[in-house]
């Protein structure tokens, strides 16, 4: 049912939001063991590679409003679903980061100006980059990402095996452009944190809704452009 779909997405993008934020907020700078960037990459690939084995025969495991778009634009996702999907999604993810405020509250000295992973450019990237840098980085990320998705659940693909593609995509995602925005690619991830840090990051949130859906809308159409088969020509054979 579809009440089960909108609750298996809130739930998926809590986690995704939880466990990948609060890997950047409480783990990545703690003293002598933090996790870095590495860590919090893999924390996000992690996260949905996980869900995507719990959630993945509910509602998709999508946990992400530009992927749903983009899945939507590629031909795989019905477009009157996009709303409701979207709601669950942001839902999940603001749930997630109040969880997270809760317990990063609990430690001496948690400041919410160092940024609560909310994804920024210009002064509030952590390289300093550019509101251009930011665009082009979130709308190819988005894209690619999208493209492996796409790939990774074709039906030719390699049975089983989605979940680690799209979640090792994700890592790499993050691996690259962390020093860039904080990494994206996802309006509901960004759109948590940001409402409890409020001022700039909310300010600069809308690049971090308008570059992934853009992407993620590109990454779909590629996709489905690069998988039609010509007319008359079957798994690479012509037919007589």
């Amino acid at each position: 049912m579809d009440t089960q779909k909108y609750a298996a997405e809130a739930i998926g993008t809590f986690w995704l939001t939880f466990t990948g934020c609060g890997s950047a907020v409480i783990a990545a700078g703690f003293p002598q063991v933090g996790i870095g960037l590495v860590g919090v990459s893999l924390a996000f690939g992690l996260s949905v590679v996980t869900m995507a084995y719990a959630i993945g025969h509910v509602s998709g495991c999508h946990l992400n409003p530009a992927v749903t778009v983009g899945l939507a634009a590629g031909g795989r996702f019905p477009a009157g679903q996009i709303l409701p999907y979207v709601i669950a999604q942001v839902v999940g993810a603001i749930v997630a980061a109040g969880v997270l405020y809760l317990i990063a509250t609990g430690a001496p000295g948690f400041d919410l100006a160092k940024g609560f992973a909310s994804n920024g450019y210009d002064a509030h990237s952590p390289g300093q980059y550019s509101l251009l840098a930011g665009f082009i980085t979130e709308v190819v990320m988005t894209m690619m990402f999208l493209f492996i998705i796409m790939g990774a659940t074709h039906g030719r693909a390699p049975a089983g095996f989605a979940p680690l593609a799209i979640g090792l995509a994700l890592t790499l995602i993050h691996l690259v452009s962390i020093p860039v925005t904080n990494t994206s690619v996802n309006p509901a991830r960004s759109t948590g944190p940001a409402l409890f840090v409020g001022g700039w990051a909310l300010a600069q949130l809308w690049l971090f809704w308008v570059a992934p859906l853009i992407g993620g809308a590109l990454g779909g159409v590629l996709y489905r452009w690069l998988s039609e088969e010509p007319t008359g020509v079957v798994e690479g054979v012509r037919q007589a």
